[in-house]
């Protein structure tokens, strides 16, 4: 399976990098990492690119790293589109303290536009 992470410096989308790059190990799927802006975070975009690279290395996998540009959730439905991905994965869907499961706006966009199936990935926090 071909699959797309996008990862913008939340907790969440490390997480989703971690287990995606876990199951690439086990499964054979063909992963790549897309590491976008993401305002909402502290951490710059080159230490998500070696991080990504990194783990890939480590797990063994090709180092597919791509760095994008531009809208985040608009980058990877782009992406997912024209690279014929299987399947996308994000970090996402904390639980409000009412219990509801609240969605960035990176997630939100890619649930919403993607034709490509799409994986959210919590935190540990929950």
């Amino acid at each position: 399976m071909k699959v797309l992470v996008g990862i913008g410096g939340a907790d969440d989308s490390l997480d989703a990098l971690e287990e995606s790059v876990q199951r690439a190990g086990d499964t054979g799927d063909e992963l790549t990492v897309a590491v976008v802006e993401n305002p909402e975070s502290d951490r710059e975009t080159e230490e998500l690119v070696e991080a990504a690279r990194s783990a890939l290395a480590d797990a063994g996998l090709p180092e597919n790293v791509r760095q994008l540009s531009g809208d985040a959730g608009s980058s990877l439905v782009e992406l997912a589109e024209a690279g014929d991905f299987d399947q996308i994965v994000l970090g996402g869907g904390h639980r409000s303290p009412m219990g509801k499961i609240k969605l960035g706006h990176i997630a939100e966009f890619v649930l919403l536009n993607a034709r490509t199936s799409v994986k959210l990935v919590r935190d540990d926090g929950g």
